[in-house]
């Protein structure tokens, strides 16, 4: 993706934590069947490989899993909380009008290749972490082994699961970097006072620069 320096983030901590905290990934590749792209739940496993490992699955019948099976690089796009930012909320508007919109975001580039898995004990172990991970915290969490075995098996066999092995990361935080501190003061606070949850995530996120 582009991203200009100021807006670069390497510290693998931190986007290993908005990978953690963005619940809906976006798988792209390109291959026999061109430019695909699923949108899915991942599990991003911070401690396998350099720069970490991502597994989900796929429904059968989506023709992308192929195309992964045959090699080649693909792509998971993390995508975090964006917003539109008014010129109106530079104080510095007063003085130099020469200011236009723009859009603050966090997002993360994941690259690596992809194997597809088609046996059902790791298949059904991926499975099976993933709804642990999305059910703690729930007063009874839901637990595969609660539905009937010969369901699960039906489940399994109409799904593939995936492993992403990390090998290239990008990190953007476009979050009013090359303005002035009384600018990004106003960008915060404008946010923060929005009616919009995704701007007043924005808000939150640019307490951290």
């Amino acid at each position: 993706m582009y991203n200009a320096k100021p807006h670069q983030v390497h510290d693998l901590q931190r986007l290993h934590q908005q990978m953690l905290q963005t619940r809906l990934a976006t798988l792209i590749s390109h291959g026999e069947h061109g430019l695909l792209a699923t949108h899915l739940p991942v599990l991003v496993d911070t401690r396998e490989g350099e720069f970490g490992t991502v597994y989900g699955h796929l429904a059968r019948a989506n023709r992308q899993w192929q195309d992964l099976e045959r090699g080649g690089e693909a792509l998971l796009v993390f995508q975090g909380a964006d917003a539109y930012v008014s010129p109106g909320y530079y104080p510095s508007k007063l003085e130099n009008p020469k200011v236009v919109p723009t859009w603050n975001y966090v997002a993360v580039h994941a690259h690596g290749p992809v194997e597809v898995i088609h046996d059902p004990a790791p298949l059904l172990e991926i499975v099976g972490r993933l709804t642990d991970l999305h059910e703690q915290g729930r007063a009874t969490p839901w637990k595969v082994a609660d539905a009937p075995a010969d369901y699960i098996d039906g489940m399994l066999r109409a799904i593939v699961g995936i492993r992403l092995p990390i090998t290239r990361i990008q990190g953007a935080r476009k979050l009013s970097q090359n303005r002035s501190a009384e600018d990004v003061q106003g960008v915060r606070e404008g946010l923060a006072n929005s009616p919009d949850p995704l701007d007043n995530q924005l808000a939150t996120q640019m307490r951290s620069l």
